[in-house]
């Protein structure tokens, strides 16, 4: 499975912030007083036990934000506490309980991943018996100061006891079920797609726009696999605040996406593409998720459009979403189907790809000589080694005397090979540059790999 995220939350000004940069060992969010600084999920990659994590770092929870955008901000904290692995609900020592922890902790009480309080600015031992208050909420506490760097080691800890397991992506027998998202703009024939590939009318399906409001799983068996395919509400463009069952239906569908292993972008022949194409697709690449642009119901273009025209409209609209596989079908008469989910399986497989140390390693060495990154002010980048150490979506860090020294253009130059190069042609890779620390070997033994 992919990197474990490790979330922190809670109420405004009680040093989430503070907690992420002390944890990432580098000053990477913004640290202020004032309240609603951090609004986007901030993210860092960081090292526990010989173990990769995410850090998430989220916005103030119940902050009503100057600039209106309280909503955007607690869909972040939402969509990153779905998401977590592990969630670090942080306290202030200092202030004691207030209500907005009392908010924030009935909140985690629906979350499925474990949490655990952290009592930040707990900078002295007398204040230890302050801390142990929040007991009252029935998380671990773990006492910490950011600013006297006291407890940091407890807190490591008990994040490396509380992981999940590590997934054994190569253990044998019967491969997992796909959980294929079928999303797309309303009335594109998602749900119709579905009602043939079952051959029953399992779900409802009209020329009414929206008639989807929930995501829908419905099992399938074809050539003797498993798959599970979710049906989401069809988007649509916000001109509005709109009703509570349209912004819960968008809820949903964005929700399908996440959980999904592999994504149908639908698109409708007869009609452009639209802003809300773009918005799906961003978000689908937002989660790196792989996805096939699906062109529906193709039979009344077929005779008059060649497939080249529509592939060329496709590549020059989704100009970063190149490696992304194209589809011609018809839903209503099953045209293709069987091709396309043939593809999604090829995609799954793709996604749970590993490569061997040694291998990457190869690769990584003859794609810098072959074109070897800029200099920097007189001094040339340099990447001693590389691991693959997630998947879904592989996920490959690359250890180098200094990742800033590396632009975005040559990262993509890097992707663009492994692509090539590696059983990742057709998915999104997570790509790390990450600065090697002088205690760490300079290439681990392609016998004992990194994880």
């Amino acid at each position: 499975m992919g990197v474990p995220q490790v979330v922190i939350v809670g109420r405004p000004n009680v040093g989430k912030s503070s907690l992420f940069n002390w944890l990432a060992g580098k000053r990477l969010a913004i640290v202020d007083p004032t309240a609603g600084v951090t609004r986007d999920r901030v993210t860092h990659l960081i090292e526990i036990n010989d173990r990769f994590v995410e850090l998430v770092d989220t916005g103030g929870m119940g902050i009503r934000d100057v600039d209106n955008l309280t909503d955007d901000i607690e869909r972040q904290i939402q969509t990153a506490v779905d998401e977590a692995s592990l969630i670090l609900f942080v306290v202030d020592t200092l202030t004691g309980i207030a209500p907005l922890d009392e908010e924030v902790a009935r909140r985690l009480r629906y979350a499925q991943a474990p949490v655990v309080c952290v009592a930040n600015k707990t900078d002295q031992d007398r204040l230890q018996s302050q801390a142990d208050e929040f007991y009252r909420f029935g998380r671990k506490i773990i006492a910490v100061s950011t600013k006297q760097n006291r407890g940091k080691q407890g807190l490591l800890d008990a994040i490396a006891q509380r992981l999940p397991q590590p997934a054994d992506d190569q253990k044998p027998g019967a491969e997992p079920e796909m959980h294929v998202a079928i999303v797309g703009r309303r009335n594109t024939g998602k749900s119709t797609m579905i009602n043939t590939l079952v051959a029953s009318q399992r779900l409802i399906t009209s020329e009414v726009p929206g008639t989807t409001r929930d995501s829908v799983d419905v099992r399938f068996e074809m050539d003797g696999k498993s798959f599970i395919a979710i049906d989401t509400p069809g988007f649509h463009r916000n001109k509005g605040k709109g009703d509570d069952l349209e912004f819960y239906s968008t809820h949903r569908a964005q929700r399908s996406i996440r959980r999904a292993d592999v994504v149908l972008l639908f698109l409708d022949a007869t009609q452009r593409i639209s802003k809300v194409d773009r918005q799906l697709c961003d978000y689908i690449a937002e989660q790196y998720k792989p996805c096939i642009f699906v062109v529906n119901k193709w039979d009344l273009l077929a005779k008059t459009m060649p497939t080249g025209k529509w592939v060329n409209y496709l590549r020059d609209t989704f100009r970063t979403m190149w490696h992304v596989p194209i589809a011609f079908i018809t839903g209503q008469t099953g045209h293709n189907l069987k091709n396309l989910l043939n593809h999604a399986q090829m995609l799954f497989k793709q996604s749970r790809a590993r490569v061997a140390t040694a291998e990457l390693n190869k690769l990584v060495g003859a794609a810098m000589e072959h074109n070897p990154p800029p200099l920097v002010h007189h001094h040339r980048p340099k990447i001693y080694y590389g691991t693959q150490v997630a998947v879904q979506p592989p996920t490959i860090v690359l250890f180098c005397n200094n990742p800033k020294m590396f632009p975005a253009t040559y990262r993509r130059y890097l992707l663009g090979v492994f692509r090539d190069r590696l059983p990742f042609s057709e998915v999104p890779i997570k790509l790390y540059l990450r600065k090697r620390e002088s205690a760490e070997p300079a290439d681990p033994s392609p016998s004992e790999p990194r994880p």
